[in-house]
């Protein structure tokens, strides 16, 4: 792994967009240069501390994925090199952590595939014994496994705000009905490709989230990122049952270590408000995390 990125700088290409964790530059009219950097974000905060090797796992693992379910729907990757549209003294700061995509137009909608009840969804399952307008047997309980991969869209929020859930008529009303018939029949094939490999590796992909755009054609195609930890809830099959029994959340392989100590975090003796700025995360948060993002993608591609 290189040094750790918590902010690219790249002086060659113009930058569009600086997210969360990637910092987008323009390559012409039609292509652009993501670069995954190490942060990482919890409570829609960003962290004043990098996770070391995030970014590039992060980047592989999407890569990985992008290859894997080529067939199901194209995807926005070009297939150039990212070194090769940057200055020679930039290289180190995209090498092993960028992607070179092609632009398109990104629908407003996050398409959210659940397979498991977790998070926001089993909150408002236990208030409407529904998620999102998608009815649900009643007797479900916390990360139970669901009769049928759910649909559950949500809109795209900006930086530092949650993004919201959505029923399907919403979601048809923004993007057209035979649109949103499309995002929903791919997502959900997407979602049971991905969980099907994940399962023969030993992790549950509980949920995940793809985004979409369409090309000078109007053809949809898979971008961002896609079933990383940051996008999606995995867990190890192993203390999947115990978790349940108990009706804890199953451990994940993704951001739970900063989470917890942020929970018990004090700022001037007081919790944390949850608003940025972060307080600084101790070296051993920061390991344990990084540890879990180098397992879940050992895991997943052997």
């Amino acid at each position: 792994m290189t040094s750790p990125l918590l902010t690219s700088s790249l002086h060659s290409l113009p930058l569009l967009a600086r997210g969360k964790v990637r910092d987008n530059y323009a390559v012409g009219d039609d292509r652009i240069l993501m670069v995954a950097s190490d942060r990482l974000s919890a409570f829609d905060v960003v962290m004043g501390e990098p996770i070391p090797g995030k970014g590039e796992l992060l980047t592989r693992m999407a890569l990985f994925w992008f290859d894997k379910l080529k067939d199901v729907v194209p995807h926005h990757l070009t297939g150039e090199a990212p070194e090769g549209v940057v200055a020679p003294d930039e290289v180190a700061q995209v090498r092993g952590r960028s992607m070179l995509v092609r632009r398109l137009t990104p629908l407003p909608i996050e398409a959210v595939v659940r397979g498991y009840l977790a998070g926001s969804g089993w909150a408002e399952y236990q208030q409407t014994r529904s998620v999102c307008g998608v009815p649900l047997p009643a007797g479900l309980s916390n990360a139970a496994k669901l009769p049928e991969p759910i649909f559950t869209p949500a809109t795209k929020a900006a930086m530092g705000d949650h993004d919201e859930n959505i029923d399907f008529e919403r979601a048809a009303s923004i993007v057209g009905r035979a649109r949103a018939e499309e995002v929903k029949r791919v997502a959900i094939e997407l979602y049971r490709r991905a969980a099907d490999f994940a399962l023969s590796k030993g992790i549950l992909i509980a949920d995940t989230k793809f985004e979409f755009g369409l090309d000078a054609q109007d053809r949809l195609v898979l971008m961002d990122e896609v079933l990383t930890p940051d996008s999606s809830r995995f867990w190890p099959v192993e203390g999947y049952e115990a978790a349940r029994a108990q009706g804890a959340n199953p451990p994940s392989y993704d951001k739970q270590f900063v989470r917890d100590w942020l929970e018990q975090a004090r700022v001037d003796g007081q919790p944390w408000n949850k608003k940025a700025p972060a307080p600084a995360l101790p070296a051993e948060v920061v390991e344990k995390t990084a540890a879990k993002y180098r397992e879940a993608f050992d895991r997943l591609t052997g």
